[in-house]
């Protein structure tokens, strides 16, 4: 039966070529904006550690003196208590992050200099992150207490320096010392760059957000202040350092600790071991308001920094309302060629057509219509990606239609269509037989 109904909406659409076209662009029109914006929304609000996200989590004390009316803490540490929580090794993992800017090289190439950003972490880093490596691998924790002069690149500056060779033992010129590369990454692209949010990059000197690609260079966390002491950002200051660039005792926020803790019983403890650490700096008269503390997980903490851009979502909601008025034209348009049918559909029920077969035998047409609406959406979709591609925006890259986005086109313009073409269908299965038979 499937196929003859089929065979009767391809009749029918071949009858009356410039309507089926109208309708066909209404549904491709409204599919590419919609599928356009919404890969754009599921690229930037998508979780970066899927099934690890709810275990990865960011905690924050406040040391500002000054800052007792805030209800929030800043949103980065400063050094002695980043450096006091990663040392007390209460997590199944922590991490110090912190970025600066440098000038890299490779001794004996015939690639210019470059200023780069380099991430000084430690070594749990790379596990607890899942940073996959095309060559060698992380540095030891005992790296991090010898302040070895060690560095992971990345795939980009690997291709740049060694022309994608394993360059493993290879030396890299930081500044003006030299680090061993233990290690290239496998190209990697976290999205968003979670681990860098802290009130936004932008407070770091970048200008790419949270979408930029990782730092080109990694050193242990504490080589890191040895090779560029100084040159790190620096996020809030609440009084001017006695000793500018000496970022130890600077009484500023710069610092990123991150913790991995495997269940919500040890994250329980955790915020409990914080508060006691907050407690216990106030007593000592270096925090002056100590219950100020916060410890969001990865998600969480993506959400309060809002990281998905105000104008993405707006643009998602106005593709969709778009979506709609194409849905709505296309009512329309399907009520005027069914019931412009009236005489036909008259014939078919005296005939003995049932009000259920007439309603499906629309209800295919209406289907087949969505299906080229969505071959020519996902076709649009295509070209609207291309255009995002060719924008001033760090994102730009990524922005690709996947294998699941490319089936939920289809899906989306066949129900659309399908749900365009309900009421229609009722209508036209409700066509009186006599009264048109009378006409014809």
């Amino acid at each position: 039966m499937f196929g003859y109904y089929f065979d009767l909406a391809l009749r029918s659409l071949k009858r009356n070529k410039t309507l089926t076209a109208l309708m066909v662009l209404a549904i491709a029109v409204g599919i590419g904006a919609s599928m356009t914006t919404l890969t754009v929304m599921r690229l930037l609000s998508g979780d970066p550690l899927p099934g690890r996200s709810q275990h990865i989590f960011y905690p924050q004390v406040d040391p500002d003196p000054a800052n007792k009316d805030s209800d929030e803490p800043y949103d980065e540490l400063d050094y002695h208590s980043a450096v006091d929580l990663w040392s007390a090794k209460r997590a199944d993992r922590q991490a110090l992050v912190v970025s600066s800017p440098i000038k890299v090289a490779a001794p004996g190439s015939d690639v210019p200099a470059s200023k780069l950003d380099m991430l000084s972490a430690t070594a749990d880093f790379f596990p607890m992150f899942g940073v996959p490596f095309q060559y060698g691998g992380s540095w030891s924790a005992e790296d991090d207490a010898r302040h070895s002069r060690v560095a992971v690149i990345s795939a980009d500056l690997n291709n740049k320096l060694f022309g994608g060779r394993d360059s493993v033992g290879r030396t890299l010129r930081l500044r003006d010392k030299d680090v061993r590369i233990v290690g290239v990454l496998a190209p990697w692209r976290p999205s968003p760059l979670f681990y860098e949010v802290a009130g936004g990059r932008f407070a770091h000197g970048h200008t790419d957000g949270f979408y930029g690609k990782p730092e080109d260079v990694m050193t242990p966390f504490f080589t890191g202040m040895d090779l560029n002491d100084g040159n790190f950002y620096q996020f809030t200051c609440w009084q001017v350092p006695e000793r500018p660039g000496y970022l130890k005792d600077s009484p500023c926020v710069w610092v990123r600790l991150w913790v991995e803790l495997a269940d919500a019983g040890k994250a329980d403890d955790y915020r409990r071991f914080v508060a006691s650490y907050a407690a216990q700096q106030m007593a000592l008269g270096r925090f002056s308001h100590a219950g100020n503390t916060r410890m969001r997980n990865l998600t969480e903490w993506l959400d309060y920094n809002g990281v998905v851009p105000s104008d993405v979502r707006l643009q998602t909601w106005l593709a969709f309302a778009f979506l709609a008025i194409c849905l709505f034209n296309t009512v329309g348009l399907l009520l005027a060629k069914f019931l412009r049918r009236s005489g036909e559909i008259g014939v078919r029920r005296a005939l003995g057509a049932t009000r259920g077969a007439v309603f499906a035998q629309c209800l295919v047409e209406a289907g087949m219509i969505g299906l080229l609406g969505g071959i020519a959406g996902w076709l649009l979709s295509l070209v609207g990606l291309w255009l995002v591609r060719h924008q001033p925006v760090a994102y730009a890259d990524m922005a690709h239609l996947d294998v699941s986005m490319f089936a939920v086109t289809f899906v989306l313009a066949v129900a659309t269509s399908v749900a365009a073409g309900l009421l229609p269908a009722a209508r036209a299965s409700r066509v009186a037989p006599a009264l048109q038979l009378k006409t014809l």
